[in-house]
């Protein structure tokens, strides 16, 4: 999909950056990044005066997932290293875990909407099958789950058993998700 996704859209980070910094119509702005598509070298001015939620998942649930996608995922692939980097860059971040959003979605979605200042409403908790229009060309490879649900699901089970190369990667991220865990909403 490499192709596709890069003639999908601009890959000048300083053409981005001028996108994502225009000014809002809404009151409300949603950007969803992937930390390790954010490089050291980019321009970040665009992430100041935001407020920024930090979405993370235990590295054995990532690893697994990502492991069933692509063959040999490494740190960089999973992002944890480049999220801590962001995370240390911008003013007041959020952190929400994802496993405590499954336990109580109401409960947690309605302390990070009192945090961020948005108004909370019960049409958080479910949303109609499919895609959305911004999910990017990505999202036939990566959203398959989320594409056929209507809401969230049940808390997850016991963490995944890994393969020694996987534990090992897990190993390696653990020290920047428990660090971010540190500072989550609860």
């Amino acid at each position: 999909m490499r192709n596709a996704v890069l003639s999908s859209m601009s890959t000048d980070a300083n053409e981005v950056a001028e996108l994502l910094e225009r000014p809002l119509l809404e009151p409300f702005f949603y950007q969803k990044h992937m930390t390790h598509h954010i490089l050291p070298e980019w321009p970040t001015k665009w992430m100041q005066g935001l407020r920024h939620v930090f979405l993370i998942r235990h590295p054995a649930r990532v690893v697994a997932s990502y492991a069933q996608k692509r063959e040999g995922p490494t740190l960089d692939d999973i992002g944890y290293v480049q999220q801590m980097r962001i995370f240390a860059s911008v003013d007041a971040p959020i952190v929400i875990d994802s496993a405590d959003i499954r336990i109580d979605p109401k409960g947690m979605l309605q302390k990070l909407c009192a945090r961020i200042g948005i108004p909370w409403t019960e049409r958080m908790l479910s949303w109609p099958s499919g895609g959305h229009p911004a999910d990017g060309v990505w999202a036939a490879h990566w959203y398959n789950a989320i594409h056929q649900s209507i809401g969230f699901d049940k808390p997850e089970s016991e963490l995944p058993i890994l393969g020694n190369e996987y534990s090992q990667l897990v190993d390696m991220a653990m020290p920047y998700y428990e660090a971010l865990a540190a500072q989550k909403i609860t």
